[in-house]
């Protein structure tokens, strides 16, 4: 629990929890073909701070649940959506992606950005999917393979962290296979990566060893995200987050 609260306050204070950006959440409403004036009902899953909860209330006319475990992330949407006047629109709730309480044919929308790694790529598109109206959309965005071979050293540290991640050929059959027809997909930039996530984390890690009178475990912490960094900077070219969107069948 006490490594969870590390991780909480490390990452809390930045405006995304993962790779992602404001362009490239509106390239997927795009694709999506999403009715930007037609009312709609979106579940915005592991929304975490609300980056993506806040674009997709701007360009959409949506009443959007916004879900994560973390009280903590819930609280600091729920102030930024009020700030924004998009509190009437945003509905956020501490709840697990794995556990869902919405009724079968329910949403219009299920969109997810660098968190159904959480629960596994296969499970989350079958689960989620009783959720989601006939004709309705997912879009999700999930850790993929660029290439079909790539080094040893990150294979092998991938196959450690999740051992799900695979190229954006294998993903779309199992869209497929679980019932959606793909209606586009795109690889996030390195932008997404390191200046809309990366480096604004790197900013916080002087003030947060401070806060922590440098403790071992929050030194652990630093230096596991440091590496994780570098792995992305080193193999950058072999891995990426692919977004996908997809319909599912009636």
């Amino acid at each position: 629990m006490e490594n969870l609260e590390l991780l909480i306050d490390l990452h809390q204070h930045n405006d995304r929890q993962g790779p992602g950006g404001a362009l490239e959440t509106e390239l997927a409403i795009t694709l999506a073909a999403l009715d930007r004036s037609r009312p709609l009902k979106i579940a915005d899953l592991g929304c975490g701070t609300g980056a993506s909860t806040l674009c997709l209330a701007n360009k959409l006319n949506a009443d959007i649940i916004a879900v994560d475990f973390l009280p903590e992330f819930i609280e600091i949407l729920r102030r930024n959506a009020e700030t924004s006047s998009l509190g009437q629109r945003i509905h956020p709730q501490v709840e697990s992606i794995d556990n869902l309480a919405f009724a079968p044919n329910e949403l219009d929308v299920i969109w997810s950005e660098g968190a159904i790694y959480n629960i596994g790529f296969e499970r989350g598109i079958n689960d989620w999917r009783s959720f989601l109206k006939p004709q309705g959309i997912l879009a999700v965005s999930e850790i993929t393979w660029l290439t079909d071979h790539r080094p040893d050293e990150i294979q092998s540290y991938w196959d450690a962290q999740y051992p799900e991640i695979d190229t954006a050929s294998a993903k779309i059959k199992l869209l497929e296979k679980a019932g959606y027809v793909p209606l586009g997909y795109f690889v996030l930039p390195e932008h997404c990566w390191l200046d809309n996530y990366y480096h604004p984390l790197q900013s916080r890690f002087d003030k947060f060893l401070s806060h922590h009178a440098h403790s071992d475990d929050a030194q652990a912490l630093v230096e596991a995200e440091k590496q994780e960094i570098e792995v992305f900077k080193q193999f950058k070219a072999y891995f990426s987050y692919g977004f996908y969107i997809a319909r599912k069948l009636a």
